[in-house]
């Protein structure tokens, strides 16, 4: 039995799996979820059929096609989008900066509604996080407060645009070319997403993306870092590959034509270049196998992404239909912003009388998946009890969000039907609340 062979029964398997039915109330609507094909399935067996397990030709041409997809000049594939965030980071306290790296004690300017990975990389490496509020109703970061931000110790930015929404990348650009700071644009919920025409993850030295299953592509699990400039790519990598020195793709030696010939550190001249190490690294690269799915799913991205658009205009305006928008901040694009919407975020209005507690119990007894914006505030999270920080201002909008936000899904998996269940639903929960 050939490798074709065996494709084509895989291919046939996959397509002739039943298709779902959906029953209002009955079936349950995922916040979020993978939408996999036939495609995805040949490719993963494909791999699997080489048996190299690790980092290969699958990973290599992920690689390439990503960073060309998103207006890089590199990418490096890891385990996950915390862990590219990590890598990032910790790539910025590089020696090979010179006199910019970050050093334990430097200021990183970042928001506090968000995820806790985005912010976990600063306070590992033993640097301060700053916490800038946020705007309504998209959750970004309210960029009027930078300056206010800004300090003799600020060396970084470090942001997500939340949900697919950008945060304002031309403010934010102009401010950390003014003041000569890193930037790190958190992508993992916003591929594709543009403002002013300018794509996200394009702006910063460095961009993050996750294939976690909620996201715009997956590879189960996984995550890669886009480079804007070559010269960093060396050091990232080396943080990912065990902090070696050495550049060598799995299976290859001596692609540098010396590799006995090195004097490095105190060793003794001619040590392996292989086990040579000039970082405190890691290890976390992916498998092809699971590259494989994500240059089949890179296939398939344009097509995901204007799914989300599509379900999120139709929701909005099914919302908007229906008078939900005097009870809910709903997530309306800010002027210049073209989003790649991961969710759907509603926030309870200041003034109705909504608990979002018994809401959320309510969506989720009628088979909605709900999820609340991450960690709302993380300054209130147990885990940053005894960490570092500062804050601008009381973080008003912040606690809001905490407090009386919320989303729901518009990824690919869904249709109209889906929608219109999930509207009607939340229309007859305020109907039966406000009278």
């Amino acid at each position: 039995m050939g490798r074709q062979h065996i494709l084509n029964l895989v291919r046939e398997e996959f397509e002739g799996r039943p298709k779902s039915v959906f029953i209002p109330g009955e079936t349950y609507i995922p916040v979020s979820g993978k939408v996999l094909d036939s495609d995805d399935a040949v490719s993963l067996v494909e791999s699997s059929l080489d048996m190299w397990l690790t980092a290969g030709r699958f990973a290599n041409s992920f690689e390439h096609k990503l960073a060309k997809k998103m207006g890089a000049k590199f990418s490096r594939l890891t385990v996950s989008g915390s862990a590219a965030n990590l890598l990032a980071f910790s790539t910025l306290t590089s020696p090979s900066l010179g006199d910019k790296r970050l050093r334990p004690g430097d200021e990183v300017i970042t928001v506090a509604a968000g995820f806790p990975t985005t912010v976990a990389p600063i306070v590992q490496n033993g640097c301060v996080p700053v916490f800038c509020d946020v705007t309504l109703p998209n959750g970004d970061i309210d960029v009027t407060q930078l300056d206010a931000a800004l300090s003799p110790k600020t060396r970084a930015v470090m942001v997500a645009h939340t949900l697919g929404h950008p945060f304002d990348l031309g403010f934010v650009g102009e401010f950390v070319s003014k003041h000569d700071l890193f930037l790190i644009e958190d992508c993992c919920d916003a591929l594709g997403s543009e403002f002013d025409g300018t794509q996200v993850g394009t702006v910063g030295e460095f961009a993050t993306l996750s294939f976690y299953p909620a996201h715009h592509i997956t590879t189960g699990e996984g995550g890669a870092v886009m480079g804007k400039f070559k010269r960093m790519s060396p050091a990232l990598t080396s943080f990912r590959d065990w902090g070696r020195d050495c550049w060598c793709d799995p299976g290859d030696d001596n692609t540098c034509k010396q590799r006995f010939d090195w004097q490095l550190g105190d060793l003794p001249k001619g040590y392996d270049h292989k086990y040579i190490y000039s970082h405190i690294g890691y290890n976390m690269k992916m498998t092809d196998m699971q590259a494989a799915i994500g240059l089949s799913q890179l296939q398939k991205v344009d097509d995901f992404i204007a799914a989300r658009r599509r379900n999120h205009a139709y929701l909005f305006a099914r919302m908007q239909d229906l008078g939900l928008d005097e009870y809910f901040h709903l997530p309306l694009a800010a002027e210049k912003a073209n989003p790649s919407w991961f969710g759907f975020m509603m926030t309870i209005k200041e003034t109705v009388s909504l608990d979002r507690h018994d809401l959320v119990q309510f969506l989720e007894a009628n088979k909605i998946g709900v999820r609340l914006l991450f960690a709302g505030n993380l300054t209130k999270q147990p885990a940053f009890k005894d960490v570092e920080y500062r804050k601008i201002g009381d973080l008003k909008n912040t606690d809001l969000l905490m407090n009386n936000a919320f989303w729901i899904g518009v990824w690919p998996g869904l249709n109209q039907e889906h929608l219109d269940y999930m509207a009607d639903t939340i229309l007859k929960y305020v109907g039966n609340k406000i009278r």
